[in-house]
């Protein structure tokens, strides 16, 4: 695959969906995955430069639904077909919100909030692909992968204030990105950035020339997390959610203590420790 233009349709090429209905997906989001276990993601309406609606949010989650117990699938990239992220709130979703009440307003965004819950709860790595506008809840999205990749022409913003509105859904995300100080500014000021930019407030990874590096920078990370066990790296990820923030006391030492003890005597952390040793591969890398 080259390019920033995702395929016709979802094409799988791995069991790592199997038994689930892939003309379920709506139009606007394609899901593909290949047999070495990256899966991708692709916002789906070039046309409209990936802007959700009720519809796009809606088939996200039922794709990160999908992955969540897919087996074989290392790393998940999220990425915007025709050379833009997303460009936050559809203006026609945001005509039809105007006239909601409050009670729907709040099953609106309830669905907005559970889909970036799903992406951010995966057991696996998610990156997110980031090309052209990531703007207010396409932001969000970005915040609530693990990490980021952009290229050098991508502009972000929280830009709700400037629409009398807040980034209250993709807030929790945002913070946990680029923490509290730097969120209170970009959120009152609803100001345009760059990569770089982004890259300095913590939100972005790294920043890549054009959409062929981006392409090598994915190929490369699809590449690296094969050489994890996959349990531990789920486990690492729940490690990193249990001890953030928490003081660091005799019971978070008891907890991390008896978290190793477990995971030192599972199936792969005996694999992979005998694989060390025994100077060969893990079974996971065969």
């Amino acid at each position: 695959m080259t390019g920033s233009s995702p395929p016709v349709e979802p094409a799988y090429t791995d069991p790592l969906v199997e038994g689930r209905d892939s003309n379920a997906l709506s139009s606007f989001v394609r899901l593909e995955a290949t047999a070495q276990g990256a899966a991708t993601v692709w916002i789906n309406r070039p046309e409209r430069k990936n802007a959700f609606d009720e519809e796009v949010i809606g088939a996200l989650d039922q794709a990160f639904e999908t992955l969540e117990a897919a087996d074989g699938v290392r790393v998940v990239f999220v990425r915007g077909a025709g050379g833009s992220f997303c460009a936050g709130a559809d203006l026609d979703w945001m005509r039809r919100a105007a006239q909601f009440s409050e009670a729907d307003n709040r099953s609106d965004a309830q669905a907005l909030a559970k889909m970036l819950k799903r992406l951010h709860d995966l057991p696996m790595l998610t990156v997110a692909l980031v090309e052209g506008a990531a703007f207010g809840g396409g932001a969000g999205l970005v915040a609530a992968c693990d990490m980021a990749l952009a290229t050098r022409d991508a502009r972000f913003a929280f830009s709700e204030v400037k629409l009398g509105l807040v980034a209250a859904t993709i807030s929790p995300y945002v913070v946990r990105a680029i923490g509290p100080r730097r969120a209170r500014a970009l959120f009152a000021l609803g100001r345009a950035f760059d990569a770089e930019a982004a890259q300095a407030y913590g939100l972005v990874d790294a920043v890549v020339a054009d959409a062929g590096a981006l392409e090598a920078a994915r190929d490369a990370l699809a590449a690296e997390a094969t050489l994890a066990g996959p349990a531990a790296a789920a486990e690492s990820k729940r490690l990193v959610e249990h001890v953030a923030g928490r003081h660091l006391d005799a019971g978070l030492m008891s907890d991390t203590a008896h978290w190793i003890a477990r995971v030192r005597g599972s199936a792969e952390g005996r694999e992979g420790v005998a694989a060390f040793l025994e100077r060969r591969a893990p079974s996971w890398r065969s």
